[in-house]
């Protein structure tokens, strides 16, 4: 039998299964033709045209505005709670505005500019290439799409394991202002206002802007007057779009946006004691887990660098729209983003200056992209020209890093050119079943460098690299509305330079460099040109699965995936004589699974939401060893129950419970208990009760968030000298929120 076969076997069973179960659903559905709906089909653009979610054949979620509101998300993170399959993390550098997803297995650990997310994340159709610093805030949003599986064909590079779509509000005719104000445990105080306005019938624009505080869980015991707490953040965004319609035919929006935040160190800890008996560990060099601090939310560093973290983010972008006639239309995007940030870690945990790593970043990216879509009878396409650059680097300095007690240093610089041509077609073979595929071309360019001592010269290098990802992609609607869709996928990302080559130094001191020979030293290095990037990172998807209503009460959508990844990079973090070492494991993957998510209207007043993922992630064994996906639970599972009723005096009360569950996993790839990685599974549990008055322009809400105050890892990184333990931000918390209408 071949690999493909077999591989696929499991997903044929489960679709014979699911197959089996469709022969009631025509009589469900026509006893449900008699009442309408209770059920809006959210209306995507997740293949670059308006479809119902339920005619898109891939796996995605879809949260409108209204349903975010609900359930009082406010950043991306919490999104990541409530989709089958995906893990969202945050602990880059101990920075508290970095969002990390992991979709089935594949996102990534690091945030240096020589690194490449594996799910790409777009706001508004403008592709973010840098996921620490950016404007995360969900304000102003009209929906939010995470695309499961390497979506390569129209998004591109770095989508090998899907990609997430954020889309603002246009401006249009209504005019409409909006108010929130929260305030709540943890030194919560939230404030935001979004106002739409008509100037003429062809101009119109948005607004929105906002502040978002809250408290820290811990202190730093060693510095009583450091600015900020342990997890203490504050942050202010806005965001201005302008909408002109000079014609019926033409249509340019201009929009731009800012973040300025600041806020103290995530919280961490350090175990030391536990590697003991470990060569060059901390333990060796005098450290002891009694030197950090007890309670592992406060930080005992005596350094203030590694006190405050940062980050500024700002971009324009402009789209225009021009209908040629009624059968094709063009889109230009065009955006410029800049972001910088600020952060590091005290990473012995302890008020000794043994490894301090104080970090600054930037980067600035250009984007433009070319569309054309069109109809030819039963047939539709869109194809078009994209391109992207991205400039970024990132510092840390002798005169504040330190390494084994001595001065460290990093200087990282990476520019990256992608540009890439498409065309995807669907043909409409029948009215009940469709056809689609596409194909993508796309070349890379990257040039790095990196510095890493004083005495070792600067190494440069350049590569570049070109894939050919496509997709065929099948649905069919039955009779009572479901849909079946099947589909093949590829994806593609670009190879990668080292992000901490801290190798150089032991080249160096091997060459004689740090004994009177450091110009012979620094020309062998030169010429060795180890600093090399790897090779691309491909990736081939089977998919099938049901999406639609099968009554006017119940919706659901049901995934089964076999997905193959070749050159796949692990990061494996080590502490060598030289430094705090960053290296790539490359490994083949498969992975396999089953998501699944649903709305049920059990009465007029009573509603579940509800969505679990099933993920079996099998990795090739590497020198005897078989690796494990880093920081990918094998079940997730959500639940939402909510109900409305009105009372005596016709105001409207909402309660809704949302309840969360991650699996334990591993955060490094590798499951071996010895190495103490492994992170514990958690349920969170949050609530929200509304309250708004018959008739009125307003409601207040009672909110709490983690009630039960689980207290988790968001990551647990084994260097070979010492084990951090990055704890997640998100403690319980409980307040009132006010929003008002006009």
């Amino acid at each position: 039998m071949s690999t493909t076969a077999r591989n696929l076997t499991p997903i044929a069973t489960a679709m014979a299964l699911a197959m089996a179960g469709l022969s009631s659903a025509p009589v469900l559905a026509e006893e449900a033709q008699a009442e309408k709906s209770k059920i809006e089909a959210i209306t995507v653009t997740a293949t670059k045209r308006s479809q119902v979610i339920y005619e898109v054949p891939i796996a995605m979620s879809a949260f409108s505005g209204d349903d975010l509101d609900a359930q009082g998300i406010s950043d991306i993170t919490d999104v990541g709670k409530f989709v089958p399959n995906l893990n969202i993390t945050g602990f880059s550098a101990g920075h508290n505005s970095s969002a990390n997803p992991f979709i089935r297995g594949i996102g990534l650990q690091d945030h240096l500019i020589t690194t490449d997310p594996g799910v790409s994340v777009y706001v508004d159709g403008v592709y973010l290439g840098r996921q620490v610093g950016q404007n995360w805030n969900l304000a102003n949003i009209e929906r939010i799409e995470v695309l499961r599986g390497p979506q390569g064909t129209l998004y591109g590079r770095n989508s090998i394991g899907g990609a997430i779509n954020i889309i603002t509000k246009q401006p249009d005719q209504e005019a409409v202002t909006k108010v929130s104000a929260e305030t709540g445990t943890r030194g919560r105080i939230k404030a935001s206002m979004f106002t739409n306005q008509a100037v003429t019938d062809e101009l119109a624009f948005n607004f929105n802007m906002g502040f978002n505080r809250r408290g820290g869980l811990g202190k730093f015991t060693n510095l009583p007057n450091a600015e900020y707490d342990v997890g203490e953040n504050q942050e202010f965004h806005g965001r201005v779009s302008v909408k002109y319609t000079p014609t019926d035919d033409l249509r340019l929006v201009l929009t731009a946006d800012a973040n300025d935040g600041e806020g103290g160190t995530r919280p961490f800890t350090v175990l030391i004691d536990e590697l003991k008996d470990v060569e060059d560990s901390l333990y060796q060099a005098g450290l002891r887990n009694s030197m950090v601090a007890a309670d592992p939310y406060d930080n005992a560093t005596s350094s203030i660098n590694t006190t405050t973290v940062s980050n500024k983010a700002n971009g324009v972008s402009l789209t225009a729209e021009y209908d040629i006639n009624a059968d094709y239309g063009t889109k230009f995007i065009f955006s410029k983003r800049s972001s910088e940030y600020k952060a590091g870690l005290d990473d012995d945990g302890t008020a000794i200056a043994h490894l301090h790593f104080p970090e600054r970043g930037e980067a600035d990216q250009t984007s433009v992209e070319l569309q054309l879509t069109g109809y030819l009878g039963r047939s539709d396409f869109v194809t078009g020209v994209y391109w992207f650059n991205e400039e970024g680097n990132n510092r840390q300095s002798p005169d504040e890093a330190s390494f084994n007690g001595g001065p460290a240093m990093l200087a990282l610089d990476q520019e990256t050119t992608s540009r890439a041509v498409f065309f995807n077609l669907g043909y409409d073979l029948t009215d009940d079943l469709r056809l689609s595929g596409g194909v993508r071309y796309t070349e890379d360019e990257k040039s790095a460098s990196a510095k890493v001592h004083t005495l070792v010269d600067t190494v440069y290098a350049e590569r570049e690299w070109d894939e050919i990802s496509w997709e065929l992609a099948a649905n069919y609607t039955f009779e009572n509305g479901l849909n079946w869709y099947g589909t093949v996928q590829t994806g593609y990302q670009s190879g990668q330079y080292p992000a901490r080559p801290y190798f150089l130094i032991t080249q160096f001191f091997e060459l004689g460099g740090f004994a009177d020979n450091a110009t012979a030293a620094n020309a062998a290095i030169q010429a060795a040109n180890g600093f090399v990037a790897s090779d691309n990172i491909s990736a081939i998807n089977y998919e099938t699965g049901f999406k639609g209503q099968l009554t006017d009460d119940f919706s659901m959508s049901v995934a089964f995936f076999n997905t193959e990844y070749d050159d796949l990079p692990y990061q494996v973090n080590t502490v060598t004589s030289s430094g705090f070492a960053t290296n790539n494991l490359i490994v083949e993957q498969t992975s396999r699974g089953i998501e699944f998510e649903s709305t049920y209207y059990v009465t007029d007043n009573f509603t579940l939401h509800s969505s679990f993922g099933f993920m079996d992630v099998d990795v090739e064994e590497q020198n005897g060893i078989k690796p494990v996906a880093p920081l990918t639970p094998e079940w997730t599972a959500s639940i939402s129950p909510s109900y409305e009723f009105e009372l005596a005096n016709n105001a409207t009360v909402n309660a809704r419970f949302d309840i969360s569950y991650r699996d334990s996993m591993y955060g490094e790839p590798s499951s071996d208990p010895g190495r103490m990685t492994q992170i514990d599974d958690r349920t969170t549990v949050n609530f929200d009760v509304s309250y708004a008055p018959a008739n009125a322009n307003w409601d207040i809400s009672l909110y709490g968030r983690n009630i039960f105050d689980e207290r988790y890892d968001d990551a647990r990184l084994n260097t070979g000298a010492y084990i951090l333990v990055i704890k997640s931000n998100d403690a319980s918390e409980f307040g009132v929120r006010y929003r008002a209408t006009f």
